[in-house]
């Protein structure tokens, strides 16, 4: 088959590789997909580059979101899945390869049956950023009649939060920090957005809420946005972070003030979040797309053999929605 691969971390230029690759086998309690769309995350890049841990494996097939079609089945799962359309999510996390290449293999409850009319461009959009903003929204219960502030309202992660949130009933300000971005988020549902780099994202949080805050907050960089999250939170909120850009990444919280609010800190790291809870983000995620309100932005699209541009593009951070590459 033809797959990206890299055997040393390093730049995407200097270790991607697209070449001829063995085709996998599903074993017990696996599918194989048939990939047509691969999707890019952040969390691939930087572990292709070395940022998160070193390599586990000898050569990477890397990405772990993506869509296709099952074509073959290991022992122990239904031989009726083959030919289903699915999404696919963790696709390269505890093994050496992904979703970037004709085939990956994955355990069966990975690959996530694709509502009829949903494109596999929307599937590969969905595992991590999908299932990481389920996991913000709703750990701490129903969100609907519920005020969310999702920061950086225009990224993967940011755009799944809004879209998700406007289903489930929520009021949602969303902070870009670009006009381009705004636009973005405006088309993700956001009802308020407000760019941060010229406007006070608390005083405008507090106008709109009569000063009573917002009881979620979706924070993609809690260290930059930590005393403005403080001051717009309301009484009993939950701040949850799921990123982390710096290698230096202590935050300093102010106690006196966060245990006088009765703030609730949630740290997300999706590939450890419980698999019951990641069953109940499927079921809703499902629901959200089988009711069209899931409608992601896609910036970028490229074909498998222009994968260092992708790799490139993500980490410069210029493309505004979700980067993806055609397999098929």
């Amino acid at each position: 088959m033809k797959a990206a691969y890299y055997d040393r971390q390093g730049a995407a230029r200097d270790v991607l590789v697209v070449a001829d690759a063995v085709r996998p086998e599903p074993g017990p309690g696996e599918v194989r997909v048939r990939i047509h769309v691969s999707g890019l995350n952040p969390t691939d890049t930087k572990a292709r580059s070395g940022f998160s841990a070193a390599m586990r494996f000898a050569r990477i097939i890397p990405h772990q979101d993506g869509a296709g079609v099952i074509d073959a089945v290991g022992d122990g799962v239904d031989a009726g899945r083959v030919g289903e359309r699915v999404w696919v999510y963790e696709a390269q996390f505890g093994q050496a390869s992904g979703t970037a290449a004709d085939y990956a293999t994955v355990t069966a409850c990975h690959a996530v049956a694709l509502p009829d009319g949903v494109s596999f461009e929307i599937g590969a959009c969905l595992g991590i950023p999908a299932l990481t903003a389920h996991r913000c929204l709703f750990a701490d219960g129903d969100i609907s009649g519920r005020r969310v502030l999702v920061h950086g309202g225009a990224g993967a992660v940011g755009t799944a939060a809004i879209l998700l949130a406007k289903w489930a009933g929520a009021w949602v300000v969303a902070t870009v920090r670009r006009p381009e971005h705004a636009a973005a988020a405006k088309a993700a549902g956001a009802d308020l957005v407000i760019n941060s780099r010229v406007e006070d994202v608390a005083a405008g949080i507090r106008s709109a809420t009569d000063g009573s805050g917002v009881d979620r907050i979706v924070d993609v960089d809690l260290l930059g946005n930590l005393d403005v999250d403080m001051a717009c939170l309301a009484q009993g909120g939950v701040i949850s972070s799921y990123a982390v850009g710096a290698a230096d990444d202590r935050v300093p919280v102010p106690l006196l003030k966060a245990m006088m609010g009765g703030c609730v800190f949630r740290f997300v790291f999706i590939y450890t979040v419980p698999d019951d809870a990641k069953h109940s983000a499927i079921s809703d995620i499902t629901a959200c797309l089988s009711a069209g309100a899931y409608r992601p932005a896609i910036g970028l699209t490229l074909p498998l053999e222009r994968i260092i541009e992708a790799h490139e593009a993500q980490e410069a951070g210029k493309v505004i929605g979700k980067i993806l590459l055609t397999v098929v």
